[in-house]
């Protein structure tokens, strides 16, 4: 692949994050979330006080599911905030919200704490 087509592809799945990551702040449980804390209580699943990789991409992906009014497993243009964009599949969706949290997995033990949520990403 040429090193423009490359980036050209970067470039998509990028936007296309970003319309999602945009969706899911403008979201109301989002807007009701204050810090760190507030985000590790809702992450945390089963209460044990870090976010695991399926946590993580439950709560980050509920955008997704929302977004995906046919049920398909993949977000058309049609179904992206202004109508425009290239598709992304739930799986596309899954692995880029792995790979932010495996940015965030300071310590790499396979777990967020709440210092590891309250840190910038990288």
């Amino acid at each position: 692949m040429q090193p423009f087509a490359r980036r050209k592809r970067g470039r998509a799945a990028r936007t296309a994050w970003c319309s999602l990551l945009a969706v899911a702040l403008s979201l109301p449980a989002a807007a009701q979330l204050r810090d760190s804390g507030d985000y590790l209580q809702r992450m945390d699943g089963d209460r044990d006080g870090r976010v695991s990789l399926a946590e993580y991409q439950a709560w980050m992906g509920y955008a997704f599911e929302r977004m995906d009014r046919d049920r398909d497993g993949v977000l058309t243009a049609a179904e992206l905030p202004g109508g425009r964009g290239r598709a992304i599949s739930l799986a596309a969706h899954r692995a880029a919200l792995a790979a932010a949290f495996d940015r965030q997995d300071r310590n790499r033990d396979g777990l967020l704490d709440a210092r590891e949520l309250a840190a910038p990403p990288q």
